[in-house]
């Protein structure tokens, strides 16, 4: 059982636990291919059991799984590296909320049990992809959570022109519009006012930011749709965000958003459920009143 390790920078505290989850899968007999760039951070704090590396780019051949080690955006970057390859992904939490990131450092023993006995599901996570007549957007144009369309070069309001299969939905005057997946509706959308929704709803959100017109609210569409945008500013440029990958492209650039033809491989383990993470996320049910 081969399993690849990605990771990012975190809590040096955490070190020792993320020692202790590395050495037990060793002793499960799991062969570790880790991230040249977490190596390098890791080896300054721990003894790293034995194991190979990769970079980006990497096929992951023979891959069981990739473990991403850190918060959401490590996931999220996890998510780019493995791209249409369709590896299965953990998300091991030493960052702080952790919905994609969903087991906890503490759980190590419950997970790698479970991992190594094949207790768990995979859950298919839809990307949006983006395209342009007038620009590029390299190698990887998706996104998990959502892609973002803003002024690129100082805090002013923006006119964004939106359409859904070719029939024109709104002008939005605001600081941007969010399209989200349900993935992203616990993420930016969220703390711009958009809804959540369950990850297997197939649909799109579209969710202004500060929007001028307050009548402009968040709005949910089916994924089979095509979304096309045409943002213009006074400054001339705009950004566009892709997950946390930016791009700026000049005011008038039309763009298209559409469902990508490929899914992530998310590792749901045995007990735990889209409804089981939001409510320990958020607090849900809990009485936090004071006597």
């Amino acid at each position: 059982m081969l399993v690849y390790v990605f990771g990012k920078k975190f809590d040096a505290d955490l070190a020792p636990s993320v020692q202790q989850f590395l050495e037990k899968m060793v002793r499960r007999g799991i062969s570790i291919c880790m991230y040249k760039g977490f190596e390098r951070f890791l080896e300054s704090y721990i003894q790293i059991p034995a194991h190979t590396t990769f970079e980006e780019h990497s096929e992951f051949e023979n891959a069981t799984a990739l473990f991403s080690f850190g918060g959401d955006g490590t996931f999220l970057d996890a998510a780019r590296l493995v791209g249409s390859k369709r590896i299965p992904i953990l998300g091991i939490n030493t960052g702080r909320l952790g919905f994609l990131s969903h087991v906890s450092v503490s759980e190590v023993d419950e997970a790698l049990e479970q991992f190594v006995n094949s207790e768990y599901t995979i859950d298919p996570r839809s990307f949006i992809q983006i395209k342009s007549e007038e620009f590029d957007f390299g190698d990887f144009p998706y996104a998990l959570n959502e892609i973002t369309i803003n002024n690129a070069t100082r805090n002013e309001m923006i006119k964004i022109n939106a359409s859904v299969n070719k029939a024109f939905l709104s002008s939005y005057w605001a600081d941007g519009l969010i399209v989200a997946t349900p993935t992203g509706s616990t993420a930016y959308s969220l703390s711009c006012g958009g809804p959540i929704v369950t990850p297997n709803s197939n649909n799109f959100i579209l969710t202004p930011i500060s929007a001028h017109n307050l009548t402009a609210r968040p709005l949910v569409i089916g994924d089979t749709s095509t979304v096309k945008l045409r943002a213009e500013c006074r400054s001339g440029q705009i950004q566009v965000t892709l997950d946390s990958t930016q791009y700026v492209l000049e005011g008038g650039t039309e763009i298209s958003l559409s469902r990508a033809p490929f899914e992530l491989q998310m590792i749901l383990l045995e007990g735990r459920n889209f409804f089981r993470t939001i409510r320990k996320k958020m607090g849900w049910g809990l009485d936090i009143r004071i006597d």
